[in-house]
């Protein structure tokens, strides 16, 4: 009896990440999930949900709390860690801050988001995983096209762009050192649009963020930032009611939003389509020198 193979560019994507996922169970002792609340990381949790169910994940959800996070944000992964029933474990910044380990910046316009390094890595080391899973992808940022899926730290958490591994025929070597761990990126082949059509197919639930609403923004370095408690504003500042949307979900003193009139996702997949700005264009953070992301990732940031 013949059997039809042919699946279609979103069934192929899916199987891939669903390889890389079990690939993580065969290979590591203890892999962790990191998830931001983000639509990539809430993909790789459907992903895995598709590559597990009905036992439960192999790895724990580990999430980064800078304590400048969207509200919306962490009301979503609450409610998701209901829904599905796994393990979360979450890494305080502000715990680190207390405890003198790091220093909260400041200024004017801050941000916490560099902080992120230090507790990943602390997480890492004190729950001694081997492995994270995490969801960039390639077409987000240069530094990030340099990465493979299975891209080892050292056991300072650092990266070296120049020693990656090949990964010829789907072919994936997890083998590490004591100490050292990889960072894994089951959708590092996906695109943007890609991630917004397999939502739309598979009726995922994302934060309301990502959707047109109602906002006061201020006028930070040419973006529109959301106004919130960590952001000191003076007469000068330039403060108005907007609709807007976030492309992408970070620590809001990082992320900048969107004008926008998308408030479904068939709205967002035709934004997207036409627009000739990357989603990373909305994060503050990259900007602060063409290396940024590059030299984040080198000392640990995922």
């Amino acid at each position: 009896m013949s059997e039809n193979y042919n699946l279609d560019y979103l069934d192929q994507l899916e199987a891939e990440s669903i390889h890389i996922l079990r690939e993580v169970a065969g290979q590591f002792e203890k892999p962790a999930l990191l998830f931001s609340g983000g639509k990539d990381s809430i993909t790789i949790v459907h992903l895995a949900l598709k590559a597990f169910r009905p036992c439960k994940f192999p790895f724990p959800l580990v999430h980064i709390d800078t304590g400048q996070n969207f509200e919306e944000t962490l009301a979503y992964r609450d409610w998701l860690i209901e829904t599905i029933g796994e393990k979360l474990i979450v890494g305080s910044v502000q715990a680190d801050i207390d405890a003198g380990e790091i220093q909260d910046p400041t200024g004017k316009y801050i941000s916490r988001n560099t902080l992120q390094t230090h507790t990943l890595l602390k997480v890492i080391e004190q729950n001694e995983f081997d492995a994270c899973i995490g969801g960039a992808r390639r077409d987000e940022e240069k530094a990030r096209a340099k990465e493979r899926i299975f891209s080892v730290r050292d056991d300072f958490g650092q990266w070296n762009p120049k020693l990656q591994r090949p990964e010829l025929w789907n072919t994936y070597n997890g083998k590490i050192r004591k100490g050292e761990n990889v960072r894994v990126f089951p959708i590092s082949n996906w695109t943007e649009l890609d991630v917004w059509n397999y939502i739309k197919r598979e009726n995922i639930a994302l934060p309301t963020i990502y959707y047109a609403h109602e906002r006061e923004c201020v006028m930070v370095s040419g973006q529109w930032m959301a106004t919130n408690q960590y952001i000191t504003l003076d007469e000068t500042d330039r403060v108005e009611k907007l609709q807007v949307r976030f492309r992408t979900v970070g620590d809001m003193t990082c992320t900048a939003a969107l004008e926008s009139d998308a408030d479904d996702i068939d709205k967002v997949i035709v934004e997207i389509t036409a627009s000739k700005i990357t989603e990373r264009g909305a994060r503050i953070d990259d900007k602060q020198s063409e290396a940024a992301m590059e030299d984040r990732k080198k000392v640990g940031y995922f």
